[in-house]
């Protein structure tokens, strides 16, 4: 009775591992709203040093990450230097030149 019992869990176990993948959680849903943005994709981030400033500021980006409501963006700092930055989805567009960095 104890192995049936434990060949029971090891196929309940196998069959979660074959179903839920750990490499899908990574992934955007394709059926989410908020698949405009890419991993590796460029992007300019519309930044503003103060909320109620009035001068915004274009900075060249990479997408790193996707959260649900943010998007991970690396930008460069000085020659050789790169920070990651959680910007919200509304400031930023896509990069349509073919320079960057």
């Amino acid at each position: 009775m104890k192995i049936l019992k434990i060949a029971l869990m090891t196929l309940i176990l196998l069959i979660n591992l074959a179903i839920a993948a750990p490499s899908w959680a990574d992934v955007t849903s394709h059926l989410s709203a908020n698949s405009d943005y890419f991993v590796g994709q460029k992007v300019i981030w519309l930044y503003k040093a103060r909320a109620d400033s009035e001068n915004t500021q274009r900075i060249p980006g990479e997408v790193v990450k996707l959260g649900s409501k943010q998007v991970q963006v690396k930008v460069q700092k000085n020659k050789n230097e790169f920070v990651n930055r959680w910007v919200n989805r509304d400031r930023l567009e896509v990069d349509k030149s073919d320079h960057f960095f």
